[in-house]
């Protein structure tokens, strides 16, 4: 596994990554402030902007759509999964300056110690991972988040994310970017339970499921931006911070003793 690339002798990013972060944040805040956005929540105490959203969760959603939350939900006491590879540094700070700390590693083979730091962070903050990040198969689950979700006893919530005509890369997600001024839908999931110390047997079962629900509320998000038609219990999507600070953790089982605080928005 690629250790991370361009780092100053106290471990932190050098300068020139630093600073091409910053630039890129700025456009992508700009770019990404012309789009319309508009959401159907199942149950909107998911959303961690409300008060109602009580205690932390694990959000889900495919690699392909990161900008959309990466623009919204800066600041909201979120720590995102990246991977450990060099091509990911610059997205690693760029996630940092617009207020989401992260850990390092993937929710595939080789990312044991990536998910000990997630199920250790997770009592005390909101998780989001990309399951079928960093390399695909597009849109197929990897079955760490459901690993994480088992062990922490916190709540899955599923997210898809449309956009309308967007441009699509060439790379292994078909990435995509959102048009200017274009439209962009969000469907989310109720919070769900997975037991806890599932087996390899529950781990599959809950995997495949989460997997098709995921592709069902994606493609229903996206034909949903396409088509432009007004939907039931829809409302308007804006960009927000946490209502609620991160949740103090007690030295007890896994749980860290100390209340974590968001680096970024430090």
């Amino acid at each position: 596994m690629a250790e991370p690339a361009k780092l100053s002798m106290d471990g932190s990013p050098k300068w020139p990554v630093r600073a091409a972060a910053r630039v890129t944040a700025l456009f992508l805040r700009t770019w990404m402030s012309t789009l319309n956005y508009r959401v159907c929540y199942e149950d909107r105490s998911i959303d961690p902007v409300y008060p109602e959203c009580v205690g932390p969760k694990l959000y889900l959603f495919w690699h392909e759509y990161i900008l959309f939350p990466l623009y919204l939900r800066g600041h909201c006491y979120l720590t995102m999964l990246v991977s450990r590879h060099r091509d990911a540094n610059l997205l690693t700070e760029v996630a940092r300056v617009l207020g989401f700390d992260f850990v390092r590693g993937s929710s595939r083979r080789g990312g044991d110690q990536a998910l000990r730091q997630l199920i250790a962070i997770g009592r005390c903050r909101h998780l989001t991972i990309t399951p079928d990040g960093p390399r695909g198969p597009r849109r197929h689950m990897a079955p760490g988040a459901v690993y994480v979700a088992s062990r922490l006893g916190v709540p899955i919530v599923l997210m898809g994310f449309g956009y309308h005509r967007p441009w699509r890369l060439n790379s292994w997600d078909r990435f995509a970017i959102p048009r200017p001024f274009s439209r962009a839908r969000a469907i989310t999931s109720a919070p769900i339970t997975i037991p806890q110390d599932l087996d390899r047997e529950g781990i599959e079962y809950y995997r495949q499921m989460l997997e098709s629900r995921l592709n069902g509320l994606t493609e229903e998000a996206e034909k949903w931006a396409e088509s432009g038609l007004a939907r039931e219990n829809e409302t308007a999507l804006f960009k927000a911070r946490a209502a609620h600070p991160p949740w103090e953790c007690h030295p007890e089982g896994h749980e860290i003793g100390l209340k974590l605080v968001n680096r970024a928005a430090c």
